[in-house]
């Protein structure tokens, strides 16, 4: 590739700045969403360099089926308001763990805590970076 291709934009890429700017604002925006609706525990795990269908993780949980609705229902609002559309959504039906798919951006999960702690994905995904103090106070 010389210098003046453009098929593989580089780092400096101000689209590639903008497009990582806009992931951090949409998490952003998710993670004050789940927090408005008492989200627990609720962690930030960057799967970027581990995994080759999303970069990021959300994970947390509510005390009942009601609050999981009520955090999933504030995300999916809160993105839509800015555009943001899921491609799918699991596990409404029954609220005990809502998976809500952003496609490469962000898989959110919102589990009952039982269900949280059976299916264990913080240990699952362990050699992911945990970056939560980047958009949690």
């Amino acid at each position: 590739m010389t210098s003046t291709d453009k098929s593989e934009p580089s780092a400096a890429d101000p689209e590639i700045d903008e497009q990582a700017t806009d992931d951090d604002r949409h998490l952003q925006i998710a993670v004050t969403a789940a927090l408005d609706r008492k989200a627990e525990e609720l962690i930030v795990l960057d799967l970027a360099k581990v995994s080759d269908f999303t970069e990021r993780f959300l994970i947390c949980h509510g005390a009942n089926e009601r609050q999981v609705e009520a955090v999933a229902d504030a995300v999916i609002g809160k993105l839509r308001d800015e555009g943001k559309r899921p491609l799918h959504v699991e596990g409404r039906a029954k609220n005990r763990w809502v998976l809500i798919d952003y496609g490469g951006d962000m898989v959110v999960h919102v589990f009952l805590d039982e269900l949280r702690q059976f299916y264990a994905l913080e240990r699952l995904w362990s050699d992911a970076p945990d970056i939560t103090s980047r958009f949690v106070e």
